[in-house]
């Protein structure tokens, strides 16, 4: 009777789960149709245009990131279903965050006021909307970390090993989108040595995980080796390059775009499990937060860096504070709290969605007086947010490109080639242009690539510096210049020259034009 009794209780327990988790997939389906509905409405992003271009050159590594984004991004391209089908996996991702929010409450022992609290913070926090809102690398951290963090979690309060191999498994899959997921491995590792969580590193599952999460990411790491580890090269001009931005606004930042009313349940999140007894077997995740943000900020991080430990705080914060809302009075102040955070994110939404027109988009910052923290020195003058300016001028920019290209001589096209400035013009131009030869570029994985079979004694060139082309140029043409309202401000009022009788040849130059960054 005892064992029938114990099998009918574990029998109704497991029916109550999916039950929890077919409810749950309500609000991840409206996340991921609102994210669908809107992906298509700008143009692509300006990493997207290179991600692209990149997946049409497959290999196991680029300067600048893993290959995985870049294949699915040629991928998808090739299937023809334009903007929006290349960001339908970023709203799959936004959608089972959410879903994967409820499970983790679920998991911690949460009641439907943590759910609603945890999921509705994972689907509206502004920067978590602007995540997803392109296919880039970081759009599949949040969801990536807190599975992650979810799976470590279930080990250590189930006793289930198995989640430790599937946290490897996705761990490898994540170093192959990011090499960020290193961080949150580093963090988790400090954290388990500083817990008696560390006994979860003395189960074998715990290095078949490690050992899967290796084997998958090896191939990226291998192909950085062989080229000399031009990804940390990167990463030390993008100190350079990044805002210096001081630790009280950094940290102010982070409060605005992760939604301020949502604050109390991550500041929870990072407390409670050094204060509440039946939260204590999570402070690894806590130190593991804290590790990264080190991290960051030594490296001078942007803030969308740190977004990815924010569900995993989320959901912990939920379950610390849901219990303390009893009587009429918490639940009016439960409820008017959810209310705010919904009108902030709602204030703040098209900012990070493609919800308004570049024009309306303008006149609404100009309204509203709040525009996005500035994350990169060279960001100054854009109108817009640079969310939505990487996403406009392209095409302009490769008429105008086109446009001084008709000029030149048809007989001297076949000796002219056309640099470009950065990877995101050398994209456009490889895709968007019609009867140009590919771009050449000494940015990022553009430098690997060289002169792409090309030997031009000629190039036309697009730069804001014309007296520094000169002294290379037996002859210097102007032929056009770039604009475009809503573009990035550094991509307006560039020249458009013809260099004729290139000097020392452009094999010769090319080692000099390097730019990681």
């Amino acid at each position: 009777m005892a064992e029938a009794s114990q099998h009918s209780i574990e029998h109704n327990a497991k029916r109550e789960w999916r039950r929890a988790d077919i409810a749950a997939l309500i609000p991840a389906l409206i996340v991921f149709a609102v994210h669908g509905v809107l992906a298509g409405r700008y143009d692509l992003f300006r990493d997207e245009l290179y991600f692209i271009v990149c997946g049409l050159h497959p290999a196991f590594g680029y300067v600048d990131q893993p290959p995985l984004v870049p294949l699915a991004a040629a991928f998808l391209y090739k299937l023809g279903l334009g903007v929006w089908g290349l960001r339908l996996p970023t709203a799959v991702a936004a959608g089972a965050l959410v879903w994967l929010s409820v499970r983790f409450v679920r998991l911690l022992g949460g009641n439907g006021l943590a759910i609603a609290f945890a999921a509705l913070a994972c689907a509206i926090a502004p920067m978590m909307m602007g995540l997803v809102a392109t296919l880039n690398t970081s759009a599949f951290g949040p969801l990536a970390w807190t599975l992650v963090a979810y799976l470590m979690v279930r080990t250590a309060r189930d006793g289930d090993s198995r989640a430790l191999i599937w946290a490897g498994l996705v761990a490898g899959v994540a170093l192959q989108v990011k090499y960020a997921m290193l961080f949150w491995m580093v963090g988790l590792t400090i954290g388990l040595l500083l817990t008696p969580e560390r006994r979860l590193l003395l189960r074998p599952a715990f290095w078949i995980g490690a050992t899967l999460a290796a084997v998958i990411a090896v191939p990226s790491f291998i192909w950085q080796l062989v080229h000399g580890f031009p990804f940390l090269e990167l990463g030390e001009a993008a100190k350079a390059k990044n805002a210096d931005i001081a630790p009280l606004p950094f940290f102010t930042n982070q409060l605005m775009v992760m939604n301020p009313v949502f604050a109390p349940l991550w500041i929870a999140g990072l407390i409670a499990p050094f204060t509440v007894k039946r939260l204590r077997d999570l402070r690894f995740l806590v130190i593991a937060a804290v590790v990264v943000v080190v991290i960051v900020r030594v490296g001078h991080g942007k803030d969308y860096y740190l977004a990815p430990l924010y569900p995993t705080l989320f959901v912990i914060g939920a379950v610390t504070l849901a219990p303390l809302v009893r009587g009429m009075t918490a639940r009016i102040l439960a409820g008017g709290a959810i209310a705010a955070a919904v009108v902030f994110s709602a204030l703040a939404a098209p900012m990070a969605l493609p919800i308004l027109s570049p024009q309306a988009l303008s006149a609404y910052i100009t309204r509203i007086g709040v525009a996005p923290q500035q994350q990169e020195r060279s960001f100054k003058g854009t109108v817009l947010p640079q969310l939505f300016a990487d996403q406009l001028g392209w095409r302009d920019f490769t008429r105008q490109v086109e446009a001084a290209w008709s000029r030149i001589p048809v007989a001297e096209r076949a000796v002219t080639g056309i640099k470009a400035d950065n990877y995101g013009e050398a994209a456009a131009l490889d895709l968007y242009g019609k009867g140009l030869p590919p771009a050449l570029s000494g940015h990022n994985q553009y430098f690997l690539w060289g002169l792409r079979g090309q030997h031009p004694r000629d190039l036309l060139v697009i730069q804001h510096d014309l007296p520094a082309l000169r002294p290379y140029c037996r002859q210097v043409v102007v032929l056009g210049t770039t604009w475009s309202r809503y573009a990035m401000a550094y991509e307006n009022g560039k020249v458009i020259a013809l260099c004729r009788g290139v000097t020392p040849p452009l094999a010769t130059l090319w080692p000099s034009l390097k730019m990681y960054r």
